[in-house]
């Protein structure tokens, strides 16, 4: 017969795995009554404490949590985080939430015990959840800040400044922007961004959706636009916005002649679609080795400060999503646009 697990322990106990770790590894944060129940039942079971942790309650293994392992928006940021782990010493585990709460919610519980730190992307828990599970191990979150934890993110503000900038340059006067999930927090920043750039570049704003963070999310999208089609329209991320270029193509829409459409990742196969997608790119390699870095502080105890948030810079990549606006009395900017790859 298999050893007893954490997790039968927990089931026993009628708690969580990550209770019965604490019950282990910090005493004093689980009540007393808790803590000797806890432990009666892993004695019943025969359950060791070290059996994960080892002999000094590290475990040398770290955790990357996303919402879609699928989405090849997140391969630059698992191989940037997998390669600093490894050089480091560190084995990585990955846990896919499905963009779910209650399923983020089971992977904590189940990856905290087992793991010396964790970095979070996607997250749909409150940010009182995600203190709490700060409150057990070594934690940094990406693209969202949450209060008392330390953060990797790309710079919004810049990559919609680019976006618009571009648009306004091709005589685009406005742009409606098509959300992703609701529970986002990067959806958030995004339609702020949106929303505080648009008049400096001589732009109108609306936006619809939300809309699933994939590509049947963005032909889902397409039915809603063209009750009153746009000319521009910037996009949730670029699966979102390839599912569009699918559907306006099934619609009759051209694009860039009738539509231009912008996305957000520049994820692997963005310049391989008809047309290429003009996207809002981030270096997301860079981002996974930033965010260890950070987790590395965390696990050391370095105290927090300044440089508790890392900002990495987003870039417009132009490619043939994206032409000149057939809007009657306006003219492109001369020069400005710059096409890449």
């Amino acid at each position: 017969m298999r050893p007893p697990t954490i997790y039968d322990v927990a089931a026993a106990a009628g708690v969580s795995p990550s209770t019965v770790s604490r019950a282990f590894s910090r005493p004093g944060r689980v009540g007393a009554e808790t803590a000797a129940r806890i432990h009666r039942v892993a004695a019943e079971l025969g359950y060791r404490a070290n059996a994960i942790t080892g002999a000094r309650g590290r475990t040398s293994a770290v955790a990357m949590v996303v919402p879609d392992v699928t989405n090849p928006v997140y391969s630059g940021l698992i191989r940037g985080f997998e390669a600093a782990a490894s050089s480091a010493g560190y084995t990585v585990v990955l846990a896919d939430t499905r963009w779910s709460m209650v399923q983020e919610r089971t992977v904590l519980d189940r990856i905290l015990p087992a793991v010396d730190g964790l970095v979070v992307t996607g997250s749909r828990l409150s940010d009182r959840g995600m203190r709490a599970a700060a409150g057990h191990r070594a934690l940094v979150m990406l693209n969202r800040i949450v209060p008392g934890t330390r953060t990797v993110m790309v710079d919004t503000a810049a990559g919609v400044d680019a976006a618009l900038r571009h648009l306004a340059g091709l005589g685009h006067r406005s742009v409606t922007y098509v959300g992703g999930p609701t529970a986002s927090w990067a959806d958030g920043m995004r339609w702020r961004s949106l929303l505080d750039a648009a008049p400096r570049f001589g732009l109108k704003v609306c936006r619809i959706g939300p809309y699933p963070p994939t590509m049947a999310g963005g032909t889902a999208a397409v039915g809603k636009l063209l009750r009153h089609p746009p000319a521009a329209v910037l996009v949730f991320n670029d699966l979102v916005a390839i599912g569009m270029l699918h559907g306006l193509k099934e619609a009759g829409i051209g694009v860039p002649d009738d539509m231009s459409v912008i996305g957000f990742g520049n994820v692997v196969g963005a310049d391989f679609c008809t047309p290429p997608l003009t996207t809002v790119g981030a270096p997301m390699r860079a981002m996974g080795t930033a965010a260890f870095e950070q987790l590395q502080r965390a696990m050391s105890g370095e105290a927090m400060d300044t440089q508790a948030i890392v900002s990495l810079t987003a870039h417009l990549v132009v490619r043939g999503s994206t032409g000149v606006a057939k809007v009657r009395g306006t003219r492109p900017v001369a020069g400005a646009v710059r096409r890449g790859s």
